[in-house]
């Protein structure tokens, strides 16, 4: 019988998250850069303090303001060549909609981030929280439901124990090279408290390599076909040149054959 530990379901993210790696260099490094955080109502019982047990492996940086934090995690994925990413939380209401924005701009240009934005009680007692939208047509939906078309997945967490398939959805989705983007994970305030027995394998230490598909031989030959017919060749390079750092190779080709180059 496989062991397990007693956590609560927000002890169980960050422990997961931590343990989650990637191989740069040749060098094992945390894939999670962080996570920016503001806390009230709705994150900071419960994953405000699980952040704090686990902060010299995932360290919490505080912000100010949902918009620029969001923005600064989608930046930084985009500065480490989508090789490692942050994640984000806020407080239920106007502080998780501040992030929906970001949501949209990574979800166009393919970018990972983590969003973990504070929800309802799955209990409905407390029942409208502050700064809740109510919707007397349909009890299921709050403002977090937001994040659904600009999310590659997305996932409300109304069980403790329904973390540990969506984090494996997730981190396949942050780590895909053709799909990747943000993920939101709306985790419900008193869930986050809620505790589990998790099994300990699920928090075991995992590396993440990116896949790097080979390109197609038609679709090369067809390019190659199509270059030498050109009058006027011009490449337009998009964000894959830049994410799998062949831009040194992709100047030499078009410097070679003196073919200019303008990006997307």
């Amino acid at each position: 019988m496989s062991k397990t530990i007693r956590l609560t379901m927000a002890q169980a993210l960050t422990r997961f998250l931590s343990r989650q790696m990637t191989e740069i260099d040749g060098s094992k490094v945390p894939i999670f850069g962080g996570v920016w955080a503001i806390f009230g109502h709705g994150n900071v019982a419960g994953i405000g303090e699980a952040l704090y047990q686990v902060r010299d492996e995932l360290p919490t940086f505080r912000a100010h303001n949902e918009q620029a934090m969001a923005h600064a995690a989608i930046a930084y994925a985009k500065a480490n060549f989508r090789r490692r990413f942050m994640a984000a939380t806020s407080s239920i209401g106007p502080g998780a909609l501040n992030m929906v924005t970001a949501a949209a701009l990574a979800h166009v240009n393919r970018l990972p981030v983590l969003f973990l934005p504070g929800d309802v009680f799955a209990n409905r007692i407390p029942d409208p929280v502050l700064q809740q939208a109510e919707d007397f047509s349909d009890g299921t939906a709050t403002v977090n439901d937001c994040f659904r078309p600009v999310s590659r997945y997305f996932d409300r967490i109304t069980r403790p124990e329904q973390i540990i398939p969506a984090l494996s959805r997730a981190m396949a989705v942050l780590t895909d090279p053709a799909e990747c983007g943000p993920v939101t994970l709306s985790l419900c305030q008193d869930v986050q408290a809620e505790a589990y027995d998790y099994p300990e394998s699920f928090f075991a230490e995992r590396v993440w390599h990116q896949r790097r598909p080979r390109p197609d031989r038609q679709e090369l030959a067809a390019a190659v076909t199509a270059l030498k017919g050109a009058k006027k060749p011009l490449v337009i390079a998009g964000g894959g040149v830049l994410y799998s750092q062949a831009s040194d190779k992709l100047a030499k080709f078009a410097e070679g054959a003196g073919i200019p180059v303008c990006e997307t």
